[in-house]
């Protein structure tokens, strides 16, 4: 019987090479090093301590170190070459992920676009604030405060609805820059929401519980969120049914969601059921949408909004 090699067996490899945990040897191809790892066979290793100085093994000095056979040579080489090969792909993955708008389109915001949703008996300087100078916007809500109308029964929020780029198809990204203080708890600080009436409200939820964003109320993407300014980018693939959010350009969750007719970006800070602090604050800057560069995803987070 033939064992098959997981599908993911590169991903821990790319791991393993990237941290250099237990790397033993270091291949030198076009003045860029990369760390590897020596198989436990000896026999693929029959090299002499003068044949690897320093455990560096030159790609010009490659003939010297293959001399332990036929076998130990094609084995060695094809060792150089995934390491070479994997080490590579880790890295141009990790290009990919500092280059999360690479292939999109910046769509236009105006300060019309950001609709602010707040306690509705309270003035909105009390609960939100936009620094013209800084980009910088402060959300403020309370435990005991009340909805955002006098009609639904939500919990209080704060939050800036991005009106006018509601969308249907396509691909479509969300990025910013956030900062929860200290203390903050209990509090969905960004969102996908659902068309009004939809059978499900959201398909994506960040919750901060005690210094960690959480996707929802369950998997943390980030441990130590507090005291900081990081950089989230949520990635919305309508016709895959797909969301993905990264981190400071780490992707820290990929998950499938249930589709539904029309879907628009929230941010702020909006109580949710437990671990809730008296306080709930989170400020943001820098906020950007992308939608992928064709013609018909390009139109998709230009459409009308409606207000909820």
């Amino acid at each position: 019987m033939a064992l098959v090699p997981l599908s993911d067996m590169h991903r821990h490899l790319g791991g393993l090479l990237s941290s250099k945990l237990g790397a033993e040897v270091e291949f030198l191809v076009d003045r860029e090093m990369f760390a590897a790892h020596r198989l436990a066979h000896s026999r693929l290793f029959a090299l002499h301590q003068d044949e690897v100085p320093s455990s560096i093994l030159a790609a010009s000095s490659f003939h010297r170190a293959l001399g332990g056979g036929e076998a130990a040579r094609t084995e060695l080489v094809l060792l150089v070459l995934s390491s070479v090969v994997v080490a590579l792909a880790s890295s141009a993955s990790a290009i990919d992920e500092r280059n999360l708008t690479s292939g999109f389109v910046q769509v236009e915001l105006t300060e019309s676009n950001f609709k602010v949703q707040r306690p509705y008996d309270v003035p909105e300087n009390q609960r939100y604030s936009y620094d013209n100078v800084t980009g910088v916007r402060t959300f403020l809500v309370y435990a005991g405060d009340k909805p955002f109308n006098t009609v639904t029964g939500t919990n209080p929020r704060t939050e800036v609805r991005l009106a006018g780029h509601d969308y249907s198809s396509g691909v479509c990204q969300f990025e910013g820059y956030g900062y929860v203080p200290t203390g903050t708890s209990g509090a969905s600080v960004m969102q996908i929401h659902n068309e009004q009436g939809a059978a499900h409200a959201t398909v994506l939820m960040l919750h901060v519980y005690n210094s960690t964003l959480r996707y929802y109320s369950g998997e943390a993407m980030e441990d130590s969120i507090y005291g900081r300014w990081f950089r989230l980018n949520v990635v919305h693939d309508v016709a895959a049914s797909t969301v993905a959010v990264y981190v400071d350009g780490r992707r820290k969750l990929g998950a499938s969601v249930i589709p539904s007719k029309s879907y628009y970006f929230k941010f702020g800070v909006y109580m949710q059921h437990h671990d809730v602090s008296p306080l709930m604050e989170s400020r943001w800057k820098n906020i950007t949408v992308y939608t992928k560069s064709t013609t018909s995803s390009a139109m998709t987070c230009r459409r009308s909004w409606s207000s909820r």
